[in-house]
């Protein structure tokens, strides 16, 4: 595996070590799995969509109040 070398500040690389799952946890590893993270935690273009959707709803009056829908579901919010 090619291996290069970047700077970074002092203050990250405390950052990123106390990240580390483990002593023995490589840089690598731990960057790997830092992005892995971030793009599983972002919104697919669908879910976007939905969310634009729903905010244009909420702008129209497009909605309800939860009194209303529990009524007509017959649950009681007491």
């Amino acid at each position: 595996m090619e291996k290069t070398t970047i700077q970074i500040n002092v203050e990250t690389l405390e950052r990123l070590k106390s990240l580390k799952n483990s002593q023995r946890q490589s840089y690598d590893e731990l960057l790997n799995s830092l992005i892995n993270s971030c793009e599983e935690e972002s919104l697919s273009e669908d879910e976007i969509d939905e969310i634009q959707k729903g905010l244009e709803d909420i702008k129209q009056g497009r909605v309800y109040s939860i009194e209303s829908v529990a009524k007509e579901l017959g649950i009681s919010l007491k």
